[in-house]
């Protein structure tokens, strides 16, 4: 669609608005066409608390639990894990990449299967299949049995985090994507909590009244379990707007008719069809490629942290069990960022990048600072201060994320960009796991350094990208002045080529938040 012929654009405007006019509360019948003027405010607002008590618990819960399963190994190494199953030098750092391989390997078959399919039905069977896998861990004695299952468990994870984006996307508006992705983000602290007080328990009991079974076997037991029941939980209430049961028809009208002001489409069947066209636009979208180089960097680090967090922890000259409570005032910490950046994401329009950028500053001061302070324990709790400060970053990978929803139109397009997007994440993560070489445990410091690094190579690659979204958004907006287009003609035209399934570059009223 073009902006050259302004008054050709106005008829069409014009047309939209006596069409829009003309509809009362629409047929069941008539699925095709919804409006955002199709329900009043109230009815928007009876559905969306209607969501959020049913989506963003069990989201929560689910997001922890597949973090707990994926990381635990990072505290299972502190309960004599690698020397029972006889690993020695990078074979632990091994079992965090063959994870994320697996993960990439398999991310673009799953994408395209989870468009074909019922998103939540499948994300339950896999999460079902999954904590067999991590309950299956505690059988393992060798560092081959390990690499099998954890091949197997990224094979069947790599499904949760595009899934989420999906639900989301086919669920709330532009506006609530930070704020609802932050609340289901904090899970990886929240649920942190609950999953380090259990480890815990398992470990103390295990340490120090000497019980049958190893503290690392114990909580594989205990992952693995819960990660079963709560796939039963997922099988009935999670999914988009089309799948679940506990919407009405009339409802599912509603939840299509609150997000068609997205401008990025709808969820509905008949955009299952996959565009060869949208799939190429992907690959030469800059934006897609600022946005992969901007997620490898800020995995590199997550991908050995989470790994070897905990081994750092115990240079600082902490026990195991200290090194796992004192864990939590960290996780506490981040909830605490998460939620305070959630607000200001949602009173602040286009502040997502800018959050980005301040959230990285101080990770890359105190990973820095852990390198360069001398390995004394008197430091201790210097150390301590320095590793608290790596929190702030947590968040720029969920923020990164929500460019899928909120950034890009079209199916097609979301599902290839979105398989690209955690093809980097996964390339990071198994790239950063093997910066952390046994040669120079326990303090890691070029592994430290390695990380500081691309953290700061993130913060460049973020405002150049923010600068380029701001340009295309005010070449568009004087492309549409030029046509005396007003922004209420906007609002309408941009959706109605959203619930076309055009992309966000064919789509001239589309805006990029940023």
């Amino acid at each position: 669609m073009s902006l050259k012929d302004a008054s050709s654009l106005n008829e069409e405007k014009n047309s939209t608005i006596s069409d829009l006019s003309e509809h009362a509360l629409p047929t069941v019948e008539n699925v095709d066409e919804v409006h955002e003027l199709d329900y009043s405010e109230a009815e928007y607002s009876k559905l969306l608390k209607k969501m959020d008590w049913i989506l963003l618990p069990l989201m929560w819960i689910a997001y922890g639990v597949q973090q707990a399963d994926k990381t635990g190994i990072s505290t299972q190494a502190l309960f004599s894990f690698r020397q029972d199953n006889g690993l020695v030098g990078q074979q632990y750092s091994w079992l965090s990449t063959i994870f994320y391989l697996s993960y990439l390997v398999f991310e673009f078959p799953m994408s395209y299967l989870m468009q074909r399919v019922s998103v939540g039905k499948t994300l339950s069977v896999l999460m079902f299949f999954w904590g067999t896998v991590v309950l299956c861990t505690a059988f393992a004695h060798n560092w081959a049995g390990l690499m099998v299952l954890r091949t197997l468990q990224g094979l069947l994870e790599c499904t949760i985090s595009p899934s989420f984006l999906l639900i989301i996307g086919t669920w709330y508006k532009t506006s609530e994507h930070a704020s609802r992705s932050i609340i289901w983000g904090t899970a990886n602290a929240g649920f942190g909590v609950i999953v380090s007080l259990c480890m815990y328990a398992i470990g103390n009991s295990a340490t120090n009244h000497k019980s049958g079974l190893a503290a690392w076997k114990g909580i594989s037991f205990f992952l693995g379990g819960t990660t079963i029941l709560l796939s039963i939980v997922a099988w009935f209430f999670l999914g988009t707007p089309r799948e679940v049961a506990w919407v009405s028809k009339e409802e599912r009208r509603i939840a299509q008719a609150r997000i068609v002001s997205n401008k990025t489409g709808t969820d509905h069947h008949k955009r299952r069809e996959w565009k060869k066209d949208q799939a190429i636009e992907a690959f030469l979208d800059p934006s897609t490629w600022f946005l992969f180089c901007s997620v490898v960097l800020g995995a590199l680090p997550n991908g050995g942290i989470t790994s070897f967090g905990n081994l750092v922890y115990t240079s600082f000259g902490f026990t195991s069990l200290q090194t796992i409570l004192y864990g939590i005032p960290q996780n506490v910490v981040s909830i605490f960022w998460f939620l305070l950046m959630g607000y200001l994401c949602r009173r602040v329009p286009r502040s997502r990048f800018y959050i980005m950028l301040v959230s990285i500053v101080p990770a890359f001061v105190g990973l820095l600072a852990l390198a360069l302070l001398p390995s004394s324990n008197s430091f201790r709790w210097v150390k301590f201060g320095m590793y608290f400060m790596t929190v702030t970053s947590n968040i720029n990978g969920l923020l990164l994320w929500m460019h899928v929803p909120s950034n890009v139109g079209g199916r097609t397009k979301k599902s290839v960009v979105s398989s690209i997007m955690f093809i980097a994440y996964c390339v990071g993560n198994a790239g950063g796991s093997q910066f952390f070489l046994a040669k120079d445990a326990p303090r890691y410091i070029p592994a430290l350094i390695a990380c500081s690094i691309c953290l700061g190579l993130e913060f460049v690659f973020i405002l150049t990208w923010r600068i380029w979204l701001s340009s295309q958004n005010y070449c568009r907006d004087k492309a549409a002045e030029a046509a005396g287009l007003t922004p209420e003609q906007i609002k309408v035209l941009g959706a109605e080529n959203g619930e076309r399934d055009m992309t966000d570059r064919q789509n001239p009223h589309f805006r990029y938040d940023y």
